[in-house]
């Protein structure tokens, strides 16, 4: 079979541009209202993506900081993902579910129990997109005074990780004969303790949840240090990326897929999807004003937020239309100061308020304004040159720019043979193209 994009549809919030609430066309309180989810999850299978993703963390961020002004934002407040995700279960038919879920903040026996009963009541369509926790506020939630360093969160994760595929299978795929003849609900010869102690968990199970239709659940992972590279070739089967170029994007697809012999898998095991935020016009020019009226609702006081809150010195105080203060970098930001950003804050004598744009532009993932003809040309480079398996399509606005993606970019890309014209499959795991995940007791 001829190989496809996958395409995820990342709908937490109100889109990946930091002002999208403010546009005139979107709903501002779309947050907390499932018709908004709803009708972003029905976009999504209108254009027959893959799966939605929702991005999650159990803390409301930066409070502390009166520098960065999170009261001018609008990813603050938003449903448990897992809980949103089953009210969806039952009104989509196709898309896959995936929600964000932490593997330093959880039990393994909470999440595998959830997960399983979500993949139940979707017929198959669930995943896991499982992270560590990086944010004091989060920690500070769950009984913490610090955030643990990243080897000991990734280090729990991989136990955390095996624990859960484990309670997955704590029964047979044939395990309930519901005999009503005989009177036997259920075989004891297909029932397994996990009894799993090890230097993170203590889990005896079994789980009291059937083994879920897909056996085991997708489990998407992220990160670029070695730690979470390790977990991903180790555990992931989908790995969310973010790089901003195709060089950087294709050395992180090398480096992920380069550790997965030493884990007995195959290149095919895991899939890469880097992000991808898209202002998209039938003409160059209308998508370059989308992506300036957009840049336009960034008030001077958010976009020096959104400096503050990515490692930048606090510009307070200087004039925003004016060349970019030269601050020494303290050993925290010595990485920003040596970025590519600002080489071309240098380069080209960027402004102040230049440079709080180029942030909430996306500077970290990859970013195109253009016609459905350019877009697609991009997504086709990376896909065919090493650097993406499919993307994780972050709209600047959810739905409004949603909409113009499924109009205008799907219909390229199913010209040129890259992405389905119809459903195939029936699980998640299926139309993503992995392989079966066979019972450890078969």
């Amino acid at each position: 079979m001829t190989r496809r994009m996958n395409l995820a549809l990342s709908i937490a919030n109100l889109g990946y541009h930091y002002a999208a609430w403010r546009h005139p066309d979107m709903p501002a309180g779309g947050n907390m209202d499932f018709r908004h989810t709803l009708h972003c999850a029905r976009l999504a299978e209108q254009g027959k993506f893959d799966l939605i993703f929702l991005a999650d963390s159990a803390a409301v961020r930066d409070l502390d900081n009166p520098a960065i002004a999170r009261e001018m934002e609008h990813q603050i407040v938003k449903h448990e993902p897992v809980a949103l995700l089953a009210a969806l279960s039952a009104v989509t038919r196709h898309i896959g579910l995936v929600a964000t879920a932490s593997a330093t903040y959880n039990e393994p026996f909470n999440l595998a129990r959830s997960f399983a009963s979500l993949d139940h009541m979707s017929g198959g369509r669930a995943g896991v997109n499982l992270v560590t926790g990086f944010s004091i506020d989060e920690a500070r939630n769950f009984g913490l005074d610090a955030v643990h360093g990243s080897e000991f969160r990734h280090e729990r994760a991989t136990e955390f990780c095996d624990v859960m595929k484990g309670l997955w299978d704590s029964w047979d795929d044939d395990a309930f004969p519901r005999d009503k003849a005989t009177g036997q609900f259920w075989d004891r010869a297909k029932l397994h303790y996990l009894d799993h102690a090890g230097k993170h968990f203590k889990v005896r199970g079994p789980l009291d949840v059937a083994r879920p239709p897909q056996g085991h659940l997708p489990v998407f992972t992220a990160g670029d240090s070695d730690n979470a590279m390790e977990f991903s070739a180790r555990c992931g089967d989908v790995v969310y990326g973010g790089q901003p170029d195709i060089e950087s994007a294709r050395a992180y697809y090398a480096a992920v897929k380069g550790r997965l012999a030493k884990h007995g898998r195959s290149p095919d095991a895991v899939k890469m999807l880097p992000g991808i935020m898209a202002f998209v016009g039938r003409t160059q020019q209308e998508a370059q004003d989308k992506f300036d009226r957009m840049q336009a609702l960034i008030e001077p006081k958010l976009g020096l937020g959104l400096l503050a809150v990515n490692g930048f010195p606090d510009y307070t105080g200087h004039d925003i239309d004016g060349p970019v203060p030269e601050i020494a970098a303290t050993p925290g930001r010595k990485a920003f100061f040596n970025s590519p950003l600002m080489a071309k804050v240098r380069r080209e004598g960027m402004t102040i308020r230049q440079l709080y744009e180029a942030v909430s532009g996306g500077f970290w993932h990859l970013g195109v304004v253009g016609t459905p003809n350019r877009i697609a040309d991009v997504m086709e480079e990376w896909f065919t040159t090493g650097a993406a398996d499919g993307f994780n399509v972050q709209s600047p606005c959810i739905p409004v720019d949603t909409q113009d993606f499924v109009e205008l970019v799907i219909p390229e890309l199913q010209r040129r043979g890259l992405h389905r014209k119809e459903y195939d499959g029936t699980t998640l795991r299926q139309r993503l193209g992995l392989p079966q995940a066979p019972s450890r007791y078969a």
